[in-house]
């Protein structure tokens, strides 16, 4: 133990060195730090920025705002960003000046948007502006995960891996069968169907857990009647035991998986026999919903099919305000409280909504600040028997 060292005792008795520096350096939050700042009209200014937070810099004009950001902080970290690039990139742009400064510690690249920005699209941001936003769609289409509002599951596409790694899961020996679900297309009959399966190779079927042959299904059971009952029909591909040492049963397994989902159009269905089963899909969807799969352009705002269908990606909706519909509510609808319906056309609506009101009792010559809750909403709403505000609008 050296004389320079102060010694703790810790809940153990034994000695340990204390040492000041390595607390300080925990103890920091990382930071920005400049110092020596001479761009300008600055001097020698030195200060600490946090990382990881909203800054603002403030201050009145002439105090070195746009020296300390732009021609100090941003100018470095451009700087060398540049510097960092290989020889043959740096050879297409130019040479930037180092700031006046002795030294920045903790700086990253740095990206600046001008104050003045001529794009006339209400829909550019700063995202859009500095081409971050084309990056965050990528990353969000390829991490993102999709819920189920139902059950709480993450929807996935399965994969023929998914559906050989769920049955090479199983001891070796055990049986399965490779299921579809029967359906009839192009408004095929059963029988059709069922003797198009039959030409393709498919010679069994189950019907309600019990399998059979196709032959034996056209032939005795009453198909118009297996149409409307609600029975489980289901088409076997294939039936195999799991063998983990032989090489062809992996490749067996997976040809008949495709097989599958080919001819189902995305389902699969593994039956183990006395033991419980699972079905597949390569479809995006569970539950019995189908789901927009994550893609950049679901991502993007500018892009009709990920832009709110609402406001259009603009962030703002146009609606009707009712302090300008009706800005004086000191008014009846008789005395023209609805400022809508003045003029020679528009006033029509007036002059029905006042011939009509008497059908459903609603007082004409009473104030709007004074009408009931229900009234106000007869007046906007309307019914069958006569027509209110929003019908005006509609109509426009």
């Amino acid at each position: 133990m050296t004389k320079n060292h102060k010694t703790v005792k810790n809940n153990n008795s034994s000695k340990v060195p204390k040492n000041n520096n390595v607390d300080n350096k925990i103890q920091k939050r990382p930071e920005i730090f400049i110092k020596g700042a001479r761009a300008n009209n600055l001097k020698n200014v030195s200060l600490a920025i946090p990382k990881n937070r909203l800054i603002v810099v403030t201050g009145v004009s002439g105090s070195g705002k746009s020296s300390i950001t732009m021609d100090t902080l941003f100018a470095e970290g451009q700087r060398r960003y540049v510097e960092s690039l290989s020889s043959y990139a740096r050879q297409f742009l130019m040479r930037m000046k180092k700031p006046d400064v002795d030294f920045i510690k903790g700086i990253c690249p740095a990206i600046a948007i001008e104050q003045k920005v001529t794009s006339s699209n209400s829909r550019s941001t700063v995202g859009s502006l500095t081409e971050v936003y084309d990056y965050l769609r990528l990353m969000y289409a390829r991490i993102g995960r999709t819920i189920s509002p139902i059950s709480g599951r993450e929807v996935k596409k399965h994969e023929v891996s998914d559906v050989v790694d769920f049955i090479h899961g199983f001891e070796n020996g055990i049986k399965m069968q490779l299921f579809i679900p029967f359906k009839t297309k192009y408004d095929r009959t059963v029988e059709q169907e069922l003797n198009l399966y039959l030409q393709k190779g498919y010679t069994r079927v189950s019907v309600n857990g019990e399998l059979n042959r196709v032959e034996d299904v056209l032939g005795t059971i009453d198909l118009g009647k297996l149409s409307k009952d609600k029975v489980i029909i289901q088409v076997l591909i294939d039936r195999f035991a799991v063998n983990h040492e032989d090489e062809e049963n992996y490749k067996r397994i997976a040809d008949s998986v495709q097989t599958a989902f080919f001819e189902s159009e995305g389902d699969c269905i593994v039956d183990v026999i006395e033991k419980k089963g699972e079905a597949f899909n390569n479809r995006f969807e569970l539950d019995g919903m189908r789901f927009d799969e994550p893609t950049p352009l679901l991502f993007n705002y500018n892009n009709p099919f990920g832009a709110c269908p609402k406001c259009e990606g603009y962030g703002r909706v146009i609606g009707i305000d009712d302090d300008k519909v009706i800005p004086n509510k000191k008014l009846s609808v008789f005395e023209g409280t609805v400022a809508a319906w003045k003029g020679d056309k528009n006033g029509q609506w007036k002059d029905r909504f006042i011939a009509n009101a008497h059908k459903v009792n609603f007082p004409v010559h009473r104030p709007y600040k004074d009408l009931t809750k229900a009234e106000r909403q007869l007046l906007w709403k309307g019914n069958k028997k006569i027509k209110g505000i929003d019908s005006f609008f509609n109509a426009i």
